[in-house]
């Protein structure tokens, strides 16, 4: 009789405890997604100053050495000549190559004309040459050329078209070369309106900006000659704007080539490594906003929507 009584506490204690166990709660799993945190879109704008451009290339090489490849390239004057390239698919080095072969006489057409004593034709002809002739939206990296209006005075940004053409408006610097046609339009320097053009890159959707300033500052007791008068003329250009279109830039680069002639081809070299430096100054800086947008809300957040 006691092994029966024995025999039915087991089993019942056993059922209870196997009940016990089904009707615990068991922890439902997570089934909300991770939120990934993605890479910034990031921007270049290289800003004019005649040949002093060279020192793009020398920026754009220390950049891509520490893995920052731009998405977006923006430019005026000298920047757009430099940057149109760049965005349509060539290396630096690639770029360092071609200025160093370039010569004056490839992009300088005379003219005997009342608005400049440049046309302009051969310059849109050799970007349009170092281009393969690509339309700018077919470039792999979206680039605009910053130009002003000649009728009103306002800023013109070219994202689509003949990469040539548009480099050509963004370098016509008043007097100097004869303003460019496009549709009817003329079309001269970008640097009167945004000589570093940071905020065209903004309004393409651009996350960080760095802005390469290779302006100098107008220079009292400057000799006018022909050429002087030149340098003083980009130097004095956009000057009331260059700081706020510096203000919206996340890393300024300038290179120190305010000494060099803006028609100075000879300096090249100098002007590429000056540019060297200057990036390879800024690089921790640089370093440091791109961890900060790896720890920002926006990170987590789709890309700015472009509005150009």
């Amino acid at each position: 009789m006691m092994k029966n009584v024995l025999k039915i506490s087991l089993s019942t204690t056993l059922m209870l405890a196997l009940a016990a166990c089904n009707s615990t709660q068991k922890t439902p799993i997570s089934t909300t997604p991770t939120v990934q945190v993605r890479q910034p879109i990031i921007a270049i704008a290289l800003g004019g100053g005649g040949a002093k451009g060279f020192a793009h290339i020398g920026v754009l090489k220390v950049l891509e050495s520490h893995g920052i490849k731009p998405h977006i390239v923006t430019g005026t004057s000298a920047g757009s000549f430099v940057g149109s390239i760049y965005a349509s698919g060539k290396t630096p080095y690639q770029l360092q190559e071609i200025a160093l072969k370039l010569e004056e006489s490839q992009l300088r057409d005379l003219t005997l004309n009342s608005q400049g004593i440049i046309l302009g034709q051969k310059l849109q002809d050799y970007v349009n040459t170092q281009v393969n002739n690509t339309a700018i939206q077919r470039f792999p990296k979206r680039f605009a050329a910053v130009a002003t209006d000649l009728a009103t005075g306002k800023k013109v940004e070219f994202v689509r078209g003949n990469a040539g053409q548009a480099v050509r408006a963004s370098c016509s610097i008043p007097n100097v070369f004869v303003p460019a046609i496009i549709a009817g339009k003329k079309y001269i320097d970008g640097g009167l309106v945004s000589p570093i053009p940071v905020e065209t890159a903004r309004h393409m959707g651009a996350d960080i900006v760095i802005a390469v300033d290779i302006s100098a500052r107008p220079q009292a007791g400057k000799a006018l000659n022909m050429w002087g008068l030149l340098d003083q003329t980009i130097n004095i250009m956009g000057q009331s704007s260059i700081n706020y279109e510096l203000k919206q830039a996340d890393v300024v680069i300038k290179p120190a080539v305010g000494h060099l002639g803006v028609l100075d081809l000879k300096a090249r070299n100098e002007s590429i490594l000056e540019g060297e430096q200057a990036a390879q100054a800024q690089i921790p800086e640089l370093k440091k906003v791109l961890a900060a947008f790896a720890k920002s809300p926006q990170a987590r957040l789709p890309p700015p929507k472009a509005k150009i």
